[in-house]
């Protein structure tokens, strides 16, 4: 019988499929069709929800299956991000006159960063104290117990560095190895080396003219070899936000969620406190904020289904430059330094939160100024190279409540919501990086204020 079930179950998903195939054909609007797999996604997740539960093995197996094409889409998108970043950067560089500001550049979009996960960090206390947050008052089951002997067994393998070994840590001792994401500041360091190649490239234009062309034109055939595979990838996005919005609600532990409510609500609470901050500070920049939600917020669903930053660097790098107007080489910093530097939510509210929370335990109290100041300024450092993949919060408050001398097995007494939280976590990471392009390009004129306030705009479908 299950084994029936199960076949109905991929049944409906292909013919959902099938229908924002023929939408496509259609030429009904990305945006729109976007939106259409994100609604029947949740129609469908629900439905299974409420006739099987969160843990019927009907579920499982179903949602495995649409595995193939939810975690398959975020997979391609996974696999491009090191080629799209550094063929993009290299470009951008190798494109430039001279490499006066490149030092500019980097340090405001990261100083935006910075200054944007001390606001989510201090927006986190201050929603866990709002809602008294106290981890004494979590009744833990078998789940909890085993995530907390797991943090405290992987504990060891979180090293603790100073900031100048982290900065050390960005260098890409090898390069090859990072272009497979082999460390969590994979990323970055695939971001220097492409900078160090943009550089020499350009450098060699007056003395060696006929191999700096040749090489120019080599980059820039990747590049657009690149961002086709880019364009073939994004126009899969209905399907996959159909898929994964299908599975993550269908496997919602909706019990989980009720014993936990309090910290579910606190935790949404600060992500859209967090969501007006950078609303205001796009409008400080003079650029309206109305027109960044209409422009970003394709990106965003995909980031809030898919719960992966570094997988919506290619949707980030798009939104940025082919409907806000960015530069090329702003918002490929932007959306790669984003992506491991400054996560507003993984980085900042989650591990602040966490600590407030569990500080009771230990009877430290939550309110104290030395207390909040100190976590703080440990969330804003500690929130170098985090990695933008499942599982970066987790290292993330890691690293925080090891500094506080917290106990991080604690910690898992989250893991019924975290599906749930990581969610808006995510989805706040990408806009905090956004933000980060947008304020930074403004600031040093690289952005084309017709094409961000154009409402009509003829933006690239894909």
């Amino acid at each position: 019988m299950d084994l029936f079930l199960i076949g109905a179950n991929i049944a409906i998903i292909l013919v959902i499929l099938v229908v924002l195939n023929r939408m496509a054909k259609k030429h009904v609007s990305f945006s729109k069709r976007v939106f259409v797999g994100l609604g029947i996604g949740i129609v469908f997740g629900t439905a299974l929800q409420m006739i099987y539960g969160a843990s019927h093995p009907v579920v499982a197996e179903s949602t495995n299956w649409f595995g193939i094409v939810g975690n398959g889409y975020v997979a391609l998108l996974k696999m491009i991000v090191m080629p799209l970043v550094m063929v993009s950067i290299v470009s951008a560089i190798n494109n430039l006159s001279s490499t006066k500001g490149l030092g500019k550049l980097a340090g405001t979009i990261i100083g935006v960063l910075m200054f944007t996960t001390l606001i989510a960090g201090s927006l986190g206390i201050l929603s866990a104290n709002l809602f008294h947050l106290d981890a004494n008052s979590i009744q833990a089951g078998q789940s909890e117990a085993d995530r907390a002997a797991y943090l405290e067994e992987n504990l060891a393998n979180v090293e603790e560095m100073s900031i100048p070994q982290k900065v050390v840590e960005f260098i890409p001792t090898n390069p090859f190895a990072d272009m497979t994401g082999a460390r969590s500041t994979s990323t970055i360091a695939v971001v220097i080396f492409s900078a160090f190649v943009g550089v020499a490239a350009l450098q060699i234009k007056k003395k060696k003219k006929e191999e700096a062309e040749l090489f120019t034109k080599v980059v820039n055939a990747a590049y657009a070899v690149v961002m086709r595979m880019v364009t073939l990838i994004l126009r899969m996005t209905p399907y996959g936000v159909a898929a994964l919005m299908t599975a993550t609600i269908a496997k919602t532990d909706v019990k989980g969620i009720l014993n936990l409510g309090t910290f579910v609500l606190a935790s949404y609470t600060a992500i859209l406190l967090m969501f007006v901050v950078h609303l205001v500070l796009l409008t400080i920049f003079g650029l309206n904020p109305a027109m960044y939600l209409k422009k970003a917020w394709t990106t965003l669903v995909f980031a809030f289904t898919s719960r992966t930053s570094a997988g919506a660097i290619p949707m980030n790098i798009e939104a940025q430059t082919q409907k806000m107007g960015v530069s090329e080489k702003v918002a490929n910093f932007a959306a790669t330094f984003g992506a491991t530097i400054g996560q507003n939510g993984c980085a900042g509210i989650y591990p602040a939160m966490l600590a407030v929370m569990i500080a009771p335990t230990v009877n430290i109290d939550p309110l104290s100024p030395s207390f909040i100041v100190q976590l703080v300024i440990i969330v804003m450092i500690s929130s170098f190279g985090v990695a933008g993949v499942g599982g970066g919060a987790t290292f993330a408050a890691l690293i925080v409540l090891s500094s506080m001398n917290l106990p991080v097995g604690l910690a898992g007494l989250l893991i019924s919501i975290e599906p749930m939280i990581d969610m808006g976590r995510t989805a706040l990471n990408v806009s905090g990086s956004m933000t980060a392009g947008l304020c930074s390009a403004k600031l040093l004129g690289e952005i084309d204020m017709n094409v961000y306030n154009d409402g009509d705009v003829p933006v690239r479908e894909v």
